[in-house]
């Protein structure tokens, strides 16, 4: 029960965080900050259950998913922040990101997202996590395709060059 306490004091959290991006909804940061509450709430349905019977294939497998989760974040961090020129945060990148795992895909960071989403449902399956694992997998297609608009307004025919050479999320396939 003390994580279903825990989800609105770290959703408020997220909500002061997210404040600036709630208020263009027109922007990915709108549907990225949803996608975040998803998975929050995700990692909370199952946290009683993050390390009960850790040598199961479905702990392990659950284990792998999050590693190379956070590798993916990681490596999509490390490549915006070297190859990306930003002025301020990574939203700010003024040259198109094209090696690490950008080389492979558009969305690294928000591939890293749905790796930790499934990573979080084998913790504990239910129906609950299997909706909201696809939830999540809704917003953060959204954020892609709405993140896509503004970089083609941003990087013009250099981003569509680049839509056109890599996959969306999964590298060969979407």
């Amino acid at each position: 029960m003390i994580w279903l306490a825990i989800f609105p004091l770290l959703s408020a959290a997220l909500l002061a965080a997210g404040w600036p991006n709630l208020r263009t909804p027109s922007r990915h940061g709108f549907y990225r900050y949803f996608a975040f509450e998803v998975l929050l709430g995700l990692v909370l349905l199952g946290g009683p259950y993050w390390f009960a019977d850790p040598l199961s294939p479905r702990q392990v497998l659950s284990w792998v998913l999050l590693a190379g989760s956070a590798a993916l974040a990681a490596n999509g961090f490390a490549m915006l922040r070297r190859h990306g020129a930003p002025t301020g945060g990574i939203e700010t990148t003024q040259a198109l990101v094209e090696q690490g795992a950008y080389r492979w895909v558009r969305h690294p960071l928000y591939g890293s997202l749905l790796l930790a989403g499934i990573g979080a449902v084998l913790k504990h399956v239910t129906p609950w996590s299997l909706g909201l694992v696809l939830i999540l997998a809704g917003l953060l297609m959204a954020t892609a395709r709405v993140e896509e608009g503004e970089n083609l307004e941003r990087f013009g025919h250099a981003y569509r060059d680049y839509m056109h050479r890599t996959t969306r999320f999964i590298p060969f396939l979407y």
